[in-house]
């Protein structure tokens, strides 16, 4: 049976990305500035000096992400071919972004538990109780992190399909 696409016509899908991503971007491009200031002051207490250098790149390479992602969204919700291309660019980009920033967050993981527990004193069974916590948190940021990851997936294989592009055409 042959597939009918009806020219012009404009997917739910296409709109709910677009106003999607339109919030998202918006809402991260401002919590970013506000977790800069929360994360300089962090970096004085942090004792890799490393993490210090490395982090507020990572921070300002995801406010610029997220502000294209915002315009790029705004230009698929227009049906724009050129946005739609440049939002899987950025869909791939943030992909790439999330799996090499699983190490980054369980640096910064580390360094805030080390900090933490080398200021506190606490008895032999808390700790077993925080390691228990610790474990449980790094566990469930790796398996959020990898479910964004096939979420941008997903939304990149629909916004490559043959009924996607001809709304775009």
């Amino acid at each position: 049976m042959p597939q009918t696409f009806n020219v012009g016509a404009r997917s739910l899908f296409v709109t709910a990305t677009a106003w999607l991503f339109i919030l998202l971007g918006a809402l991260a491009s401002v919590l970013a500035l506000v977790q800069g200031a929360s994360v300089t002051s962090l970096l004085q207490s942090v004792q890799w000096p490393w993490l210090a250098k490395v982090l507020p790149w990572a921070m300002h390479g995801g406010v610029a992400l997220s502000a294209s992602l915002l315009a790029c969204a705004i230009g698929l919700l227009l049906r724009v071919e050129r946005a739609r291309r440049l939002f899987i660019g950025l869909m791939v980009l943030a992909f790439a972004v999330n799996l090499v920033g699983l190490g980054l967050q369980q640096a910064l993981f580390q360094a805030l538990v080390d900090t933490t527990l080398t200021h506190a004193s606490l008895p032999p069974q808390a700790a077993d109780v925080v390691g228990g916590f610790v474990t449980a948190t790094r566990t469930l940021a790796v398996a959020m992190t990898l479910g964004v990851c096939g979420a941008l997936l997903w939304v990149i294989r629909r916004l490559m399909s043959p009924a996607v592009r001809q709304e775009f055409a």
